[in-house]
Order: structure tokens, then sequence, then C-alpha cells
């Protein structure tokens, strides 16, 4: 095998990787914030009952989990914090009552240096640990179990009569016994975050939230392993660039005369590939209306224009399925492209293959539709029992899902490495320059269908600490890892058909890209985990590996250089300009989005101030939508154009489309969501979490202000859409092809026996046959 060292270092990489990553992982395991079986009083009163606080977590996962505020700065972002916000009441309550035993009228009339005094009180009171693991009691003062009765009255009511400005409707939660469980879990998860570990002067969240008056502030060891990770980072690209610039320039490949694609026809199974694309722009019009309708309940809590839409489509499942379709019509772009590119690498329509493309397709549209319906209905208290659970609303950013339909996904993933791989393997078996190229595409494809079973690792009753460790498995290196390397293989093997890239070049290029990739964001995963139960290891090894993602976006100015010179080309490449262009914004946000946005907030004390505030949808706007959604859609056109490269486009739509979606990008985050998150850090480091995500913060008039002039962006980035899902449609109906009497005639191949199969009949075919 070619290239040797190249597979045994990227081998090595992913067993060391993973070895770390597991390790740590029953490290975390081992060391998680305990669940007390008992909390009382030193009289021997009953507070909470363990068995309550799981109940608990299990209500708020039911009732939308994560996308009704937030737990330890994960989730949503108009509701409050709910760690944050109960130990920022508990403690007020608590100095409070004090200062008042003190003759004074509160904590806020105290002067200075009482005020002073009083915190330390009430430092030596929250901090200290007083769970017993023999008994798995924890003891707490009388005059906190007060303080914990006062918040529970406040979140009943925040929950059964509804706030607009968290955007929570009357009857969220009306259930006594439920809500006096979710109150357990909510003092719970306020407990993790103040409570120093045993034998330790830092809590189990590494002291986050930031909350002066209980001593929360960053630690010693986020200070100082956000230095390191910063020098590293320096180092690191410093060593690339040497490397990189003592290496000779490849000369660069003269396209072929003509197309390659040019008068080959397409496979049954590719035909039926057509209707995935149009599912792809239909799923991102309602995930933009979505968009739209959620970002709206920020200013309008209940409703939307004056209509009471949160009475029947609340802000819990505007956002849920916002999030899920985001991912399910990338996906599904970037799906259909491996079904699409299969035949057309090996020149071999497998028995049966039409018919799994269907079935698999019709097993997607039910997903979609059943885990949407089960969201809802979960939400809505309309699923009794565990039903919310397996058909419902799972409660996790990203992995919502029921768990039924969640199974039903990873079966149908493995469905499509089947498909994928039955009809590539005959190109597999035979030697040639493009087999490593092959390889790398099947190997990736197996880590999409693996990977995703990470989702299934937690249960229904699993610590909120381990759901986290495997939730981010799926949303780090699933969506962000291995889907990555799965597109850079793809795109290095069109380009490659096209002729405009050799086999010789693309393949080293293509494995060094995929062990700096993976060198960095396998352990990296865990800078989403420093604030979640972790212990401290797990911070330094997440801000030192995840430092080394950046590091490739360096020679994002190479690559976006290389498109834009092919997307410049003449002849029978030009019609190839728009796809390319797409992946012109993909190396663009990949460097301002995953780079720039993504190192902004990943150092430990950076994310320290910024967790759970608006720097973070920042981020995860222009990465995953900037990255991987601009990816899927240039995917999707280039195997458009590939299916039908001697029809002539009517590319204004396209190119309307391009530029309202990637202005649009930018105004959004530009006028709206990066002010906000600016302010939002600005008052976090000032006063604390709670109040950057407070009603009081968040409804001044000036917030006001930057969450309306998000509407331009929106407006703009709607558009976008609009216009390519018209181009889309347009290529099923006609309206965006040049009528064929304008068409220039092109030489085709003779259609014979031995005309190769794979690709290449007009467009309107290769959407309408089935």
């Amino acid at each position: 095998m070619k290239h040797k060292k190249l597979w045994a270092l990227l081998g090595a990489v992913m067993l060391a990787s993973f070895f770390v990553l597991g390790r740590e992982g029953v490290h975390i395991s081992r060391t998680l914030p305990p669940i007390p079986e008992r909390v009382s009083t030193p009289d021997g009163t009953l507070l909470i009952e363990g068995a309550a606080i799981q109940r608990g977590q299990n209500v708020w996962q039911s009732i939308g989990g994560q996308q009704v505020g937030s737990i330890w700065g994960h989730g949503a972002y108009v509701a409050p914090d709910w760690s944050a916000d109960w130990l920022h009441r508990e403690s007020l309550f608590i100095l409070d009552a004090w200062a008042r035993a003190e003759g004074l009228a509160s904590y806020e009339a105290a002067p200075a240096e009482r005020q002073a005094a009083l915190r330390t009180r009430l430092q030596g009171m929250i901090r200290t640990n007083t769970y017993d693991a023999a008994t798995g009691t924890v003891m707490v003062d009388p005059l906190r179990a007060q303080a914990y009765g006062s918040n529970a009255a406040h979140y009943t009511d925040v929950f059964s009569k509804g706030r607009q400005a968290y955007a929570i409707p009357e009857g969220a939660l009306t259930d006594a016994a439920k809500l006096k469980d979710l109150n357990a879990f909510f003092w719970w998860t306020s407990w993790v975050a103040s409570t120093n570990r045993p034998g330790d002067t830092v809590s189990y969240t590494q002291n986050w939230p930031h909350e002066p008056l209980v001593g929360n502030v960053p630690t010693t060891a986020a200070y100082l392993w956000t230095f390191i990770s910063v020098v590293l980072l320096l180092a690191a690209v410093g060593a690339l660039v040497w490397y990189v610039s003592r290496k000779a320039e490849e000369p660069e490949e003269t396209p072929p005369a003509k197309d390659p694609f040019l008068g080959m026809v397409l496979t049954p199974s590719q035909r039926a590939t057509g209707k995935y694309f149009l599912v792809v722009v239909a799923l991102m019009l309602v995930q933009v209306a979505l968009g739209g309708i959620t970002a709206h309940f920020g200013v309008e809590g209940d409703g939307f224009y004056g209509v009471p839409l949160a009475k029947y489509l609340p802000y819990a499942v505007t956002r849920s399925w916002h999030t899920q379709l985001g991912i399910f019509w990338i996906a599904t772009a970037w799906l259909a492209t491996g079904l699409f590119v299969g035949p057309a690498v090996s020149g071999v329509e497998p028995r049966f293959q039409r018919f799994g493309v269907n079935f698999l397709f019709v097993c997607l549209v039910i997903i979609v539709a059943g885990a949407m319906v089960g969201q809802w209905a979960s939400v809505q208290q309309r699923l009794g029992g565990d039903l919310w659970f397996w058909f419902g609303h799972q409660g996790y950013e990203y992995v919502d899902l029921g768990r039924f339909w969640q199974i039903f996904l990873f079966v149908g993933l493995f469905v499509w490495l089947f498909l994928t791989a039955r009809s590539i393997w005959p190109a597999l078996k035979k030697p040639s320059e493009n087999r490593p190229l092959i390889l790398l595409f099947v190997l990736s494809s197996l880590a999409i269908a693996s990977f995703y079973g990470a989702g299934l690792m937690y249960g229904q009753r699993s610590h909120l600490g381990m759901v986290e460790y495997w939730r981010w498995w799926v949303v780090h290196l699933w969506v962000e890892g291995f889907f990555e390397v799965f597109a850079t293989v793809v795109m290095a093997f069109l380009f490659v058909r096209l002729g405009v890239l050799s086999a010789k070049v693309a393949t080293p290029v293509v494995l060094f890209s995929t062990i700096i990739f993976l060198a960095g964001g396998i352990i990296g995963t865990f800078h989403h985990l420093y604030f979640s139960g972790t212990p401290s290891s797990a911070l330094g090894l997440g801000a030192t590996f995840s430092a080394l993602e950046v590091v490739p976006l360096v020679l994002v100015g190479r690559e976006v250089w290389g498109h834009l010179r092919l997307s410049r080309m003449s002849g029978w490449m030009e019609r190839y300009r728009w796809p390319i262009l797409y992946f012109v914004a993909v190396a663009f946000w990949n460097l301002v989005g995953a780079g720039v946005f993504g190192f902004l907030i990943n150092p430990p004390v950076a994310l320290y101030f910024m967790q759970g505030l608006n720097l973070t949808p920042v981020h995860g706007h222009t990465a995953l939508f900037g990255v991987y959604g601009m990816l899927g859609i240039a995917l999707m056109l280039f195997t458009l154009r590939m299916a039908a490269p001697e029809a002539r486009w009517r590319t204004r739509t396209l190119a309307w489309s391009f530029w309202c979606l990637n202005g649009g990008l930018v105004l959004m985050v530009v006028l709206s969501m990066l002010p906000i998150g600016i302010l939002q850090t600005q008052a976090a480091i000032e006063q604390g979490t709670w109040w950057a995500r407070s009603a009081e913060f968040l409804q001044t008039p000036l917030m006001d202000t930057l969450r309306w002039l998000r509407a331009p962006g929106d407006t703009v980035f709607a558009l976008g859409v609009g216009f390519l899902a018209w181009f889309v449609v347009g290529l099923k109906t006609g309206w965006s092809l040049e009528p064929a009497a304008t068409t220039r005639p092109e030489p085709r191949q003779p259609e014979a026996a031995s005309t190769p199969v794979g690709v290449a009949a007009p467009a309107p075919v290769a959407l309408r046959r089935r």
C-alpha cells in the first residue's frame, strides 16, 4: 500500500486518541458528583429524597430539557440557566435573612464591610461538602431548607403560570408531583455547581457558574491551561507552516478537454437519489421558518406578532425542531451524495440497489416526521409513563429525538453504509491510483454509521454527567468529526474525477489533513465538558487538544485560492462554478466560524464566562451552517451537476442564493448575536452568570433592539434558502434550465453497451425518475 507511513500515523493517532478519550471517560464515571439518597436538616427533617432528583431530571427532559433554559450552561438562551439562577436566588435568600437578623433591611442595604462578612459566612455554608458517602445523606442548614422552599415556590409558579420573558407558556407543567421533583433536580444541579469536591477547594463543576457571592470564580487550572493552550496553538501553527513551506508546490493539473462525466448514463439508484435533494431543500425551508419563530420568542415570549402561538407551538418545540432539522437536512444531503457517488466510482449497479435507496428514503421520512410529532407531544405533556423517552423528547440538544427514533436512525445509517459500501466495493477490490481515496471513503462512511451509536450509551436514568460525555461524542465526533473527514474525501474524489486534481496528490493531502484534524479533534471533545461535573484532568485535555483543532485552518487561504482558481476556469469547468464557490464558502466559514469564533470560546477562562451565552450560538451558526450546511449544499449541487453535465443551468437564482445565504449569516451575527454575546459576557464577568441570563438584563431596551436587529439578517438568509429551493425544484420543472434550443451542442460518446454507467442524465430526469 502506498503512503504506508501516513496510514500508520493515522492508525496510531486514532488508537491513542480513543484510548485517552475512553480512559478519561472511565475517570469521569468514577468521579461523578454524587446523587444523595436523602437531603435533610440536622433535626432529621427530610427535604429531598434521592429518587426525586432522578425523577426530576426526567421531568425536565420531557418538557424539553436543554431547549428550555439550560443546566450547567448547556441548552437554550431565553430562559435562565436553572443551576445558576437557583444558586443566586438561594444565596440572596440566606444573605437577606442574616442581614434582617442584624437589624438591616436587606443584604443590599448593608455596609460594604458587613456584606463582605456575610459573603464569607455564606461561602462557608454553601461550599462545605456535607455529603456522607456511608449514609448517602447531604445535611443542610435549616435556613438553607427555607431557601429551598422559597425557590421551589418560585419555580412552581414559573412553570405552572408561565413567564413571557422566559418563553415558557402558561400550563407548561401543572402536575404538583412533577413540579416537586423538578425543583429537587434544579437544587441538585446548583448544589453540584457550588459544593467543593472532597479534599478540594473547587466545586464539582470547576466553580462554574461565575457567582461571586459563593466564591465561584475561575480556578487556577483554568488559567493555567488557558495559557498552555494559547502557547501550544502558536507553536503548532508555526510547525505546520514550516512543514508545508518546505514542501515543493505540486504542479497544477491541466483539466481534460471535455467534462469526464459527459456521455455517461445514470443508474436507476442514482436517479432515485433525486428526491433526497428535494427533501433537503424542503427541510431547509421549514428549518429557517422555525428559526425565525424561535428567534422572535426572544422579544415576544408568548406569541408571534400577537398570535398566541406559544399555546400550540411553544418555544421548546420550535427550537427542538429547528436544531434537529438542521442535522437532518445536512445529513440527508451528505448521505444522498454517498449513495450517488458509489456507482459513479465503481461503474457497477448492484442488484436491488434502487429498492434499497427508495426504502431508506421512506425510513428517513418516517423518522423525521415521527420524531417531530413525538417531541411536540412530549413537551405538551401528552405522553404518559415512559413514552416521552421512547417516542417523545429526550431533552438533550441535538439528540432530542425519542429513543425509538434514535435507534431507527442508527439502523438506517447502517442500511446507508451497506448500500454505499456494496456499490463501491468493486472499485475497492481493483488496484488503482484511486484505491486509497476509496478506502478512506469507506472508512469514513463506517465511522458515520458507527459513531451515532454513542447516543445510545446512556439511558433514561443515567447520570447527567455521563449523558453529557456521550452526547458530545455524537455532536462533536459524529457531526464535527467524521462527517468532516467524509466530506474531505468526497471533495477530493470529485475533483480527481473531474481531472483537475490527481489522485497521486490528493491521497497524501487528504491523509495528512485527516491526521491533523483527528489528532486534536478526538481528545478535543473534552472542551465541551469543562464544567459538566468532570475533574480538572478533562479540562486540561480539552484545552490542550482542542487548540490543535484550529491549526489546520491556517492553510485555509491555500484552499480558498485553489477553489477560486477552479471556479474561474472557462470551458466546461464553468458549469461547476457555483458548486465550487460553495466549497469556497465552506473554507471561509471554516476559518471564521470554526476557527475564530470557535477558539474565542475554547480556552477554559474564556468559556468560563461565555458558557451558556450568545457567543456560543455565534460559533454554532457560523460553524454548523457555515461549514457543514454550506458543504451539504455544495455536495448537493455538485451531484446534480454531475447528473447532467450537458444541461445549461440558469444560475442567476443560484447566485442570489449564494450571496444571500452568506450575507444573511454575516448580518445576523454582526448586527445581533455577536453584540448580545459580548454584552452578556461583560455582564457575566462583572456580576455573574445569573445576571447575564436574567430577564432583567435581557429585556432591557438595548437588548430588545439588538434582538430586533437580527431580523434583517434572518430575512436575507431566508431569501437565500428560498432562492436555492426555487433553483433545485426548477431542475425538476425546467425553469432552472436554459431552453433546449439555446443549448450548445456537445460531442457525446455513442451510447453502446460498453458505455460506462454512473452519472450524467439531464437534471430533470435525475429528479423525476424514481
